[in-house]
């Protein structure tokens, strides 16, 4: 018998943080299909998306109350929220709260850049993986 897998299995949701012509940051949802493959033989099957790139990888820990006043990122990279919460406020207004597990694709290399602010009252610390440029 062939199961069907529920639609939130099969797309990895995202958040992308980026600049506009005029330098202006915004946050935007970006969706990722993934398919059933086999992808670690003889292990059953399991849903896998397209290979992206990436080499390296680092972390990022903010101490409690730490606040990143308006930035551009360092770099385009991805940042996986592991513990803790923040927040992060783009220059055309947006707020939008992180927590455990939260994936945000920084690409606001120029430009104003955005805010982060360590909101919750302990730690917060991201795995951080560079990626180039598509």
């Amino acid at each position: 018998m062939t199961q069907t897998a529920p639609p939130n299995l099969t797309k990895v949701t995202y958040y992308r943080i980026f600049a506009d012509s005029q330098g202006d940051s915004h946050l935007d949802i970006v969706t990722v299909e993934q398919s059933l493959a086999q992808g670690a033989p003889p292990a059953a099957p399991f849903y896998i998306s397209e290979d992206r790139a990436a080499s390296k990888y680092r972390f990022y820990t903010f101490e409690p109350g730490w606040i990143g006043e308006l930035h551009p990122a360092p770099t385009r990279q991805f940042l996986a929220l592991l513990s803790g919460e923040v927040e992060v406020k783009t220059t055309d207004g947006t707020v939008r709260r992180f927590g455990p597990g939260d994936l945000v694709l920084l690409e606001d290399t120029s430009g104003k850049g955005h805010v982060t602010r360590n909101t919750g009252d302990g730690y917060a610390m991201f795995l951080v993986v560079p990626v180039p440029a598509p």
